[in-house]
């Protein structure tokens, strides 16, 4: 590297290269520095701000500046407040770095001044109120002026705002990413989340008339205008509200048949009456009652059992007769014909 310097003869600031060189101070505030450094003696004490905006540091430029200078012991800044109860702020502002007790030092004694509860009291002892000497106003309300005041104007309610769907509502969310993905399809319907946000409030009305979200995302982008879209926010507002499907009828009730007028019932029994279904003339107890007993019928006597001697007496009895047999007799008791006299 070249360097080429040539020493000022007038209009220069001497600067330490403890300043220029300072590895924590931002060019801002070196800058605000040296410029400081260089005004002449009889220049006009100026807020250390306003200093700053001639050199372009504005806002948290100059925030940040001065906190440099500030934590570095190059700046100082006292608050009083004056008299009147208003508040002084005074700047010292030093080409080296220098403690809080050296620029307390540099700065003086604060001026004195009085407080507000310490001032002179008027001249002259208190005196006793004057009463009487009072006039009355004329009172000119009966009379008519030439311009009568203007009656004031009714003040009318505000029109209640709409109460906005609740933020973790799932129809709203579900509606919210619908919108959303409209410009993964198409590029010019791009939305940013407060406009899907406050569209997806008009878009809950479709999912809670029965569309489900294919349905939704197919009526926004059907029927691409021939001109193109100019505002996405406008389009889909446009669509969400004039193409809004009606909302489905509920579904009607069916009509139940009027009821039978009562009848006697026909079976033996206590007389009662019963509403029948159809043509039937028994009730339905009377019904079943019946029925029960034709099928469980009454089962048949059993004959009598024979004693097992009378039955080996017919037994030896059939043997004996000519053509007799075991199959001439029954083994189950049967009694056998009696033999005819002869």
């Amino acid at each position: 590297m070249l360097r080429h310097a040539i020493s000022p003869s007038r209009r220069f600031t001497k600067a330490s290269h403890d300043v220029v060189r300072h590895p924590r101070l931002s060019s801002d505030a070196k800058i605000l520095l040296l410029y400081v450094q260089g005004l002449p003696e009889d220049a006009p004490c100026r807020p250390l701000s306003e200093l700053a905006r001639k050199l372009g540091i504005k806002g948290r430029a100059y925030q940040k500046a001065k906190e440099q200078l500030v934590a570095h012991g190059y700046v100082h800044e006292w608050r009083t407040q004056g008299g009147r109860g208003r508040w002084i702020t005074e700047q010292l502002v030093a080409n080296t770095p220098l403690t809080i007790e050296q620029a307390e030092h540099l700065r003086g004694a604060p001026p004195t001044t009085s407080p507000p509860s310490t001032h002179i009291p008027a001249v002259g002892e208190p005196a006793t109120r004057t009463a009487g000497g009072y006039e009355p106003v004329e009172d000119h309300s009966d009379k008519t002026t030439p311009h009568p005041p203007s009656e004031a104007e009714p003040v009318t309610d505000p029109e209640p705002e709409p109460t906005p769907r609740p933020a973790d509502s799932p129809q709203l969310a579900c509606a919210e990413r619908v919108l959303l993905s409209l410009r993964h399809t198409r590029r010019e319907l791009h939305l940013g989340a407060r406009e899907a946000r406050a569209l997806a409030v008009e878009a809950v009305k479709w999912l809670e008339r029965g569309l489900s979200e294919s349905d939704l995302r197919h009526a926004l982008l059907a029927e691409r205008p021939e001109g193109g879209v100019r505002s996405a926010f406008g389009f889909l507002r446009y669509r969400l509200v004039q193409k809004l499907p009606a909302d489905p009828a509920p579904p009607s009730l069916p009509q139940l048949p009027s009821a039978a007028a009562l009848a006697v019932c026909s079976s033996p029994g206590e007389e009662h009456v019963f509403r029948p279904l159809g043509d039937e003339t028994e009730c339905a107890p009377c019904r079943q009652a019946t029925a029960r007993a034709a099928v469980h019928v009454a089962p048949a006597p059993e004959p009598d059992r024979i004693p097992w001697r009378e039955r080996f007496a017919n037994i030896e009895m059939n043997q004996s007769c000519p053509g007799g047999g075991p199959s001439g007799g029954s083994l189950l008791g049967a009694e056998s014909p009696a033999p005819a006299p002869s």
